[in-house]
């Protein structure tokens, strides 16, 4: 697999959203651009499993007032990566020092619902030493399938959509009450990775600035 650069990291930390469909803009438009609509938007409230067998709803109970993560995987990866991108993402975690499960959550959605039930997903979770915070999801195939396209995890070339492989190499991640959304490389290193997601931590006392102001060209908002 090829090593990313920081410049490549950056760029395509920047494009993500775009070649997923969901470019974030900055609006004047108060109703545009509120929780509401953005939840309306992108966030199906439907009802997963986790790994640990825990019925949940994705907005309510896993994406509501929360600092999150997101990516999609199968156990069953033809092509190896998952494996290689969960054993990143567990050093993104411990890079965190602690957070996950506090005030940062990560979540793992299956792209392989029919086979990955909580059992499997909770063997392959100890199997690559996940920890507390972290929670691998479940679900019916027509609700996965709804939850990947809106969480802009498709291509729109049907052929490129169709493989499954072609959609775990993406990490979302994002501030759910100020609507910062961003996405990098999954495999991009672990420490860019976690800066990134601090990026998206603003200190609750202090305004969310203009894009235009900001300092951290890859935190858009979603809308």
């Amino acid at each position: 697999m090829p090593t990313i650069t920081r410049r490549a990291y950056l760029a395509l930390s920047a494009l993500a959203p775009v070649a997923a469909g969901l470019l974030a803009r900055e609006s004047r438009s108060e109703a545009i651009s509120s929780r509401d609509v953005i939840r309306d938007r992108y966030f199906p409230n439907v009802v997963l499993t986790t790994h640990e067998g825990r019925p949940v709803r994705f907005y309510d109970d896993l994406i509501k007032d929360r600092i999150v993560t997101i990516n999609f995987m199968y156990t069953q990866c033809e092509d190896g990566r998952c494996p290689l991108t969960t054993a990143n993402l567990v050093r993104v975690q411990k890079l965190l020092n602690g957070r996950v499960g506090r005030d940062i959550f990560m979540y793992s959605f299956t792209l392989t619902p029919e086979h990955d039930t909580p059992a499997v997903l909770q063997r392959y979770a100890r199997a690559h030493g996940v920890g507390p915070g972290w929670t691998f999801l479940t679900g019916g195939p027509a609700d996965m399938e709804r939850l990947r396209r809106k969480l802009g995890f498709a291509w729109a070339d049907r052929v490129r959509d169709a493989k499954k492989s072609n959609h775990t190499g993406n990490l979302r991640y994002g501030n759910e009450p100020l609507q910062l959304w961003s996405a990098c490389p999954a495999m991009a290193k672990p420490e860019w990775i976690a800066e990134s997601i601090s990026w998206v931590d603003w200190p609750k006392d202090e305004p969310v600035p203009a894009i235009t102001d900001m300092k951290r060209p890859q935190v858009l908002r979603w809308i």
